[in-house]
């Protein structure tokens, strides 16, 4: 499932492809990409016919695409879309072949030298498009990563946590709000609400690089070690970002389809008893453990990731 760097990723290409476009035509292939849209892909279609896309706004994995009308006003409503496990934006040329899993296929404004489609494909169907309105953010910081940096939020995102990479995240309310949850460490760093694009992937990977259990109980953590994990979280993700994001297989691309490489500079996560990277430098041979974890799969290392004595599974 695409994590927070490879929908970042994939917003900045639609930022530099799409943004200042009016989409000129709509055709919705599958219904079923649209589902959420509840008056229907009749009316998903006629509402975004003309629109021009003002902005491309990432917060944690929930991308949206803020509209105005013709008339240039604020925008008041946006194309949010969830990629889900296996959603792609593509942007392409019209006269190239549909993909096999093609949903959605909007006809954008001519831009010289610039492909004219923006394509929703989705082999598993998990994510989709919809229309929501744009309300206030409650801090009145920018609602997600953007060029704009508007103070607007979808209805329908409003409820997500902000990500460690945007600049309004609050560490001190961060580190409130996990001491108060009294759970896993993994678990809290999965849950959206209160910290938002940190899938399984980078949880492995910030907790290996923190030297932090996934069982930590959240109330026993001090400041400087939320600091740590959170200081992981991003350097993490920050190189993810350089390297294209993660990709196991076909289903997760960029916008011009290519695919991201970081998978090759893991060092915990899908590395089972392949020996720890950090262990290795030390002249040690530990090896990398699989555990299971919320119906998911955990990787740590057992001498640099020591369970803790009251751990919560």
């Amino acid at each position: 499932m695409p994590e927070l760097p490879e929908v970042e990723v994939v917003r900045r290409g639609v930022e530099r492809w799409v943004v200042g476009r009016r989409i000129e035509s709509v055709q919705v292939l599958d219904p079923r990409s649209v589902r959420r849209h509840e008056a229907g892909p009749v009316s998903f279609a006629d509402e975004l016919d003309g629109a021009v896309v003002a902005d491309a706004v990432r917060r944690g994995k929930f991308l949206w695409l803020p509209l105005t009308g013709t008339d240039g006003a604020p925008p008041r409503e946006a194309l949010l879309v969830h990629l889900g496990m296996s959603g792609q934006l593509l942007v392409k040329d019209a006269e190239l072949p549909g993909e096999k899993h093609l949903k959605v296929r909007l006809g954008l404004s001519e831009r010289p030298g610039t492909p004219a489609e923006l394509r929703f494909v989705d082999q598993r169907i998990f994510g989709g498009m919809l229309l929501d309105r744009l309300v206030p953010t409650d801090d009145g910081a920018p609602g997600g990563r953007s060029a704009t940096g508007a103070p607007l939020v979808p209805v329908r995102a409003a409820h997500i946590g902000r990500d460690p990479l945007d600049p309004a995240f609050d560490e001190g309310l961060f580190h409130d709000r996990l001491r108060r949850r009294r759970t896993g460490l993994k678990r809290a760093l999965l849950d959206q609400s209160l910290v938002s694009g940190i899938g399984n992937i980078y949880a492995d990977e910030a907790l290996w690089q923190a030297r932090l259990h996934w069982a930590r109980p959240t109330d026993t953590l001090r400041r400087p070690e939320t600091l740590r994990v959170l200081a992981a979280a991003r350097e993490v993700m920050d190189r993810a970002l350089a390297a294209g994001g993660t990709s196991f297989d076909s289903l997760y691309v960029n916008v011009n389809g290519e695919s991201g490489y970081f998978a090759r500079s893991l060092s915990a996560y899908g590395r089972a008893s392949l020996p720890c990277p950090r262990c290795a430098e030390a002249g040690r041979s530990t090896l990398i453990v699989r555990e299971q974890f919320m119906n998911r799969s955990s990787y740590r290392c057992p001498a640099c990731q020591r369970t803790p004595r009251n751990a919560r599974f």
